[in-house]
């Protein structure tokens, strides 16, 4: 950034040999978060984090964001320092400074966070690439931000906020450095982050790159939360393929790269979960080798029943 906070506007620059991204993230009271239960540095942090996801699976790194803030007065003392350290410390994490934005009154908190990134020319990531026989990865525990939300809702916060159930759905981590690495050494054909969970994430891939995917039910276990208030696996397998906000990284591999695939990268787990297929559509194959089509049923913010 050439010239940064402060004047009418900012004034980015680009690294030569770099492509810009550019994304932006709705995060609203009510529908993102719950102003009673959510502490409000967690939403300073994830509104900036989740935006920055994006980056990350386009192999990016983010450089710079935006923030537009609607809140209502009674907030603009002790609920808005609080947002600004979450905020802040995202953002010294992610090294992704604030750029500018706009602030405004509105009787419940509405924010919006656009962030830019850059990723070298011709590398970056993107949902069309995938190809038949490619092996699907995901990188992480699925399930995990669900399980963490449905803790805090029915705990009234009553809950150590250090659990990582808690920790995953209150300051997610956007995996840039994996997205970085695939990127660099050119390893997947396709990605996109894990937002809306994998059963609605997943086949929009698929639409993308004009393929089906077969998910391998054993696979995908080994890929699951594990917790003891959900022990029994029908009920943590609708954690994986409907539970939302995990912010991992969904992506293909090309058979010919995947022994350069390890199992774990900086300590995050990386499971071969499926393949992707030429017949359209998206099916998940059970250990007695009958397979049946997966019903999206992660978050849609039109969904109506």
């Amino acid at each position: 950034m050439r010239l940064g906070i402060g004047d009418d506007a900012a004034l980015f620059v680009p690294r030569s040999g770099y492509e810009t991204i550019l994304t932006c993230d709705w995060f609203l009271e009510g529908t993102h978060f719950l102003r009673d239960r959510h502490p409000t540095d967690s939403v300073g942090w994830k509104c900036l984090a989740r935006a920055a996801s994006d980056i990350a699976a386009m192999g990016g790194t983010p450089r710079c964001f935006l923030l537009s803030l609607a809140i209502p007065n009674e907030l603009t003392g002790r609920w808005l320092t609080d947002f600004l350290v979450g905020l802040r410390e995202a953002s010294r994490k992610l090294k992704c400074p604030i750029a500018g934005g706009d602030t405004t009154r509105q009787n419940r908190v509405l924010i919006n966070v656009t962030v830019v990134g850059e990723v070298r020319r011709g590398h970056a990531l993107v949902r069309s690439g995938a190809k038949p026989g490619d092996i699907i990865y995901v990188s992480g525990r699925l399930g995990e931000a669900d399980l963490g939300l449905s803790a805090l809702r029915s705990n009234h916060g009553k809950i150590r906020l250090s659990e990582p159930r808690l920790e995953k759905h209150l300051y997610p981590e956007p995996r840039i450095a994996l997205g970085q690495w695939l990127a660099d050494r050119q390893l997947a054909t396709a990605a996109m982050d894990l937002s809306d969970g994998l059963s609605t994430d997943l086949p929009r891939l698929c639409a993308a790159s004009k393929v089906g995917a077969i998910i391998n039910e054993s696979k995908l276990e080994s890929a699951t939360v594990e917790h003891n208030s959900v022990p029994k696996w029908n009920k943590r397998l609708a954690l994986a393929l409907n539970g939302g906000d995990d912010y991992e990284l969904l992506f293909t591999v090309a058979r010919s790269k995947v022994r350069k695939i390890p199992s774990t990268h900086r300590g995050l787990k990386l499971t071969a979960i499926g393949k992707v297929s030429r017949d359209s559509g998206v099916k998940i194959m059970r250990a007695d080798g009958q397979s049946s089509p997966i019903k999206s049923g992660g978050w849609d913010p039109f969904r109506t029943n």
